[in-house]
């Protein structure tokens, strides 16, 4: 077997408002939507799918690395999730965000 890729996937209580949210956070639309079952978006060689009616999974997880920290804070929060204060851990700047549907987002940055 070879592995060719692999998507973080998200349940979202609203389909609709999480691919508006998701489209605003990484600044492209979705390559693919179907109904208020699924969507995904392809960035940067990497895949993220949003599960609306469509689950496997009702646990979402995510850790985004980020170029500025600062920016990314201040676009969730422009966004309308609930974000930390940002903190320097032992390798990075990090913060964590709720975003809508209850889940969480890491995201961090390199210091410096």
């Amino acid at each position: 077997m070879v592995v060719e890729s692999f998507s973080t996937v998200i349940p979202v209580p609203d389909l609709a408002e999480g691919v508006a949210f998701w489209a605003r956070l990484l600044g492209v639309g979705p390559t693919f939507v179907d109904g208020d079952r699924w969507a995904q978006f392809d960035v940067g060689g990497r895949r993220l799918a949003l599960a609306g009616s469509d689950r496997f999974a009702y646990v979402p997880s995510v850790m985004v690395k980020v170029d500025d920290v600062e920016a990314a804070r201040e676009q969730l929060m422009a966004a309308g999730a609930d974000v930390s204060e940002i903190a320097d851990g032992a390798h990075e700047r990090r913060f964590t965000a709720v975003a809508p549907g209850g889940w969480t987002i890491a995201v961090y940055a390199s210091p410096g």
